[in-house]
């Protein structure tokens, strides 16, 4: 029996799929269930499972864009599988060595360099100097490369068509695709305008360096991380300035009494934004454990569609790959997006004195359309005041019990 093996859907509003990679050659024995394709939809990347056991003949190239319903491979159920492998031929037997017979004398052949041979001191110099001995004039016997043309060697500068010119032209991803086009639509179509400010980390640092040991023996492993502080700052400024956590609809503004945290995390295959739901009402704990989890799916290709379905209001962390301040891009249809960058020790004024400390800085891009700039200025200096009070605004002044030790 041939068994057709047509594209599932992936998603609502999902009519084709790309496929990324066959990891499965034609005419391969599948066993049911195995993982035989990934393909990208404009979401994200999934695997294909065989729907049967069989020979299977492929019907799509890597590359192409399908159609979801589309056939893409058969699967002849009624062919048995084969033999795993042939048994070894025995190794051949060694013929015993024939008593080699002395060897001639050779005489030595007589000293007689070629134009550009450097002698072994003049060539650590060049090693060294990373000079080619094509390029060096020799003035020794038979133009032979001297200690001292070494030494006097200066390194080429160059030319206009010196080294590699070779370029590779490698199709995007539909997903990358899709990144792409909806940063452009989002800078074509919003009214994006970026606010920054800085926070002290020092008073969340103290924090984490007593509590962190502790808290991730209590919790299986799962870490005290800097983004459940953060998160936790986002959903009170979110309620404090409700306009940051709307979008627009048309002539219509959508508000929302709830706080999804879209996370930006970077994958395989690109930028992923899954979403923490209903943040507001997550512990630090509840918080870490699901970061750290979609996280996990990011980096091993299983996120799905619903995973990153949604979100009100986004983060981002460049810090991590060592950015010092940039304007993220918002993540439509969302108003506003949280960017964190890397902690760096610096001096500041504290109580008329100079003191040095951790400091991050922090943007908010958020649309113009919809957020004023009191609001997004208001949203932003909340987040800061949480973040730099967090034992009082983050952790009602009893943190053994907010990050349930």
């Amino acid at each position: 029996m041939i068994l057709e093996m047509k594209v599932p859907s992936p998603g609502e509003s999902i009519k084709e799929v790309e496929i990324a990679t066959w990891l499965v050659q034609d005419g391969d024995y599948v066993e049911k269930d195995q993982a035989i394709a990934e393909v990208d939809s404009d979401k994200a990347t999934l695997e294909l499972p065989a729907e049967a056991s069989g020979i299977i003949t492929l019907k799509a190239e890597e590359g192409d864009a399908v159609a979801v319903g589309s056939v893409v491979c058969l699967i002849d159920t009624a062919a048995a599988q084969p033999a795993n492998s042939a048994p070894a031929a025995a190794a051949p037997v060694a013929e015993a060595p024939k008593a080699a017979s002395a060897p001639a004398p050779v005489a030595a052949p007589a000293a007689n360099y070629a134009t550009g041979t450097p002698s072994p001191a003049a060539k650590k110099i060049l090693d060294e100097k990373n000079i080619a001995p094509a390029t060096v004039s020799g003035t020794g016997k038979g133009g032979r490369i001297t200690k001292d043309d070494a030494v006097n060697a200066v390194p080429s500068m160059g030319t206009p068509t010196g080294g590699s010119r070779g370029q590779e032209r490698t199709k995007l991803s539909m997903l990358r695709r899709k990144v792409a086009e909806r940063l452009v639509a989002a800078k074509n179509e919003t009214a994006m305008l970026t606010t920054f400010n800085e926070v002290n980390m020092t008073p969340i640092n103290t924090i984490r360096n007593e509590y962190k040991d502790t808290f991730k023996a209590k919790h299986g492993g799962v870490g005290l991380g800097y983004m459940s502080f953060f998160t936790k700052a986002v959903t009170r400024a979110l309620q404090l300035y409700p306009d940051v956590n709307s979008m627009m609809d048309g002539d219509h503004k959508i508000a929302f009494d709830f706080a999804d945290i879209s996370i930006a995390v970077s994958g395989p295959k690109g930028l992923m934004v899954p979403v923490v739901r209903n943040a507001e009402n997550l512990t630090f704990r509840g918080i870490e454990a699901e970061i750290k989890r979609l996280a996990i799916k990011a980096r091993d290709g299983q996120i799905t569609v619903d995973d990153m379905t949604g979100g009100t209001f986004t983060i981002t962390n460049g810090g991590v790959f060592g950015s010092m301040l940039s304007t993220p891009i918002i993540n439509p249809p969302q108003s506003g997006i949280l960017g964190m960058h890397n902690i760096i020790e610096r001096p500041i004024a504290v109580n008329g004195k100079v003191e040095i400390h951790p400091m991050m800085y922090v943007a908010l891009s958020y649309d113009h359309r919809i957020i004023d700039g009191k609001e997004s200025v208001g949203f932003l200096v909340a987040v800061k005041e949480a973040l730099e009070n967090p034992l009082e605004l983050l952790l009602d002044n009893n943190p053994k019990k907010a990050l349930e030790l």
